[in-house]
């Protein structure tokens, strides 16, 4: 299937022919003009421009902090929010309930800020919109600590989503459009691996502190707020978007033209294939930790004893997913971004059946939790898959819509497939869970390519 638009045109986002619509001639109109001319003078690391090396490592340095402040909630969920309902166990329903509800409320946070600081880095520029992002997630996850009832932790969390899910299509697009486009399998494999030790590190804290108080971890996602002055005064918006906003002057394309012309099959698809992969997905980072904590074994143990196995068997998964992201990357390299998107999909479907078709030990399910982080590769591809589906002046826009819309309909499913568990058993949320990945590899067979140039940009 050819691409809507191939990274090799001089107008990135033009739809090659046929007639166009009024928003799809605005959205062509603000097309860029071609790409840097020293692209392809790029050979190695050692040709990046300083200004390149900035955006590269404020990227990487907001996806990391993204990582660790995302999911210092799904480590102490339980027990902070049976510490807060004043409940006697972790296995209490209401605990179950509540904490369901506020990663459901993390999570349409995360897709409103996709849709919103997307917006905002077309409009401001990718570097003011990056520092937004991240001040944004640092304050709310630091005043997480002073949550006294479960809604208003569930308020805390929702503002702080929103900000990490505008980090992610603002981080991208900075990197897609300052650094050269035939490293993007690479450069999304190193971008997740920044997820990946960001959640490392919160596996750390909370493994450090299984002795304390679970509500003073989330002290320690205010640390990103210092990369914000230093994003602000060092790193410059890309040449392609000034030039791109020069040109188009006040004929900005609108939110709309996402539904417009041959962009409409783009933004359909996509939304599709990334609602299916992470729905099941965050499924698994919510409820494994809950089904780790209610394993009959497991029962007797001290309390500390339990949350740091449930904090290494995380980190078994992260561990798992940086080589995971690597592999996604040469399978992209050698097949293309759809092919490897449809390949992982089908391998982790087939990991999750593995892990939870048959009840587990926990020794036995830490080897396939260690399979199931490997294909979540899957996600780096999406990366710098996304991003140059759209013209420009729409890129974060219609990047970060089309991937973090899917994160609504993952916190419908949160809450949907937990009503599957009974309490002290989590495995079959999480197998059927699994079972909308198999579409998702399918539907990635009908996604446009983007052919991985190894001559250019």
């Amino acid at each position: 299937m050819a691409p809507c638009w191939s990274p090799s045109r001089s107008t990135l986002g033009s739809a090659p022919g046929g007639n166009r619509s009024s928003s799809a001639t605005a959205v062509s109109a603000t097309s860029p003009a071609p790409l840097r001319a020293d692209a392809s003078e790029v050979q190695g690391l050692g040709d990046l421009r300083p200004e390149q090396w900035k955006s590269g490592l404020a990227a990487w340095l907001g996806w990391l902090f993204d990582g660790l402040d995302m999911h210092l909630y799904t480590l102490v969920a339980a027990p902070f929010v049976m510490q807060l309902l004043q409940a006697g166990s972790p296995a209490d329903p209401l605990v179950k309930r509540y904490s369901s509800w506020i990663q459901a409320a993390f999570l349409i946070g995360w897709a409103l800020g996709g849709g919103l600081f997307g917006r905002l880095g077309d409009i401001l520029g990718r570097s003011r919109a990056l520092s937004l992002t991240i001040g944004t997630y640092a304050l709310f996850t630091g005043l997480s600590s002073f949550a006294q009832t479960w809604w208003h932790l569930l308020v805390f969390r929702f503002l702080a989503a929103l900000g990490v899910g505008g980090e992610w299509a603002v981080g991208s697009s900075l990197l897609a459009e300052t650094w050269p486009r035939r490293w993007g399998p690479w450069i999304a494999a190193v971008l997740q691996l920044g997820v990946n030790i960001g959640t490392l590190l919160a596996c750390v804290t909370v493994y450090l502190m299984a002795d304390q108080n679970p509500r003073w971890v989330f002290l320690v996602g205010v640390a990103p707020a210092l990369l914000v002055f230093w994003i602000r005064r060092a790193v410059p918006e890309p040449a392609e978007w000034r030039e791109a906003k020069s040109r188009a002057g006040q004929a900005r394309p609108p939110v709309s033209a996402l539904f417009t012309g041959e962009v409409r099959a783009v933004t359909i698809k996509t939304i599709l294939v990334c609602s299916l992969t992470l729905t099941a997905w965050w499924a698994f980072l919510f409820w494994n930790q809950q089904h780790l904590r209610n394993l009959p074994e497991l029962a007797g143990w001290p309390t500390a004893r339990v949350e740091q196995l449930v904090s290494r068997s995380f980190f078994i998964v992260i561990v798992a997913s940086c080589f995971g992201n690597f592999l996604a990357g040469l399978l992209a390299h050698w097949l293309g971004y759809r092919r490897a998107i449809a390949l992982t999909c089908l391998g982790l479907f087939g990991s999750y059946c593995a892990a939870y078709a048959v009840p587990r030990e926990h020794a036995s399910l830490t080897l396939w939790l260690a399979v199931i982080g490997i294909f979540s590769g899957v996600f780096a591809l999406f990366t710098m898959y996304l991003p140059p589906l759209f013209p420009t002046l729409l890129r974060t826009t219609g990047a970060g819509f089309c991937y973090n819309i899917g994160r609504i309909v993952a916190a419908l499913g949160t809450v949907f497939f937990g009503f599957f568990a009974r309490v002290g058993d989590f495995r079959l949320a999480l197998l059927y869970a699994g079972f909308l990945i198999a579409p998702a590899a399918l539907l990635a067979c009908f996604l446009p390519e983007l052919k991985v140039n190894r001559g250019g940009r």
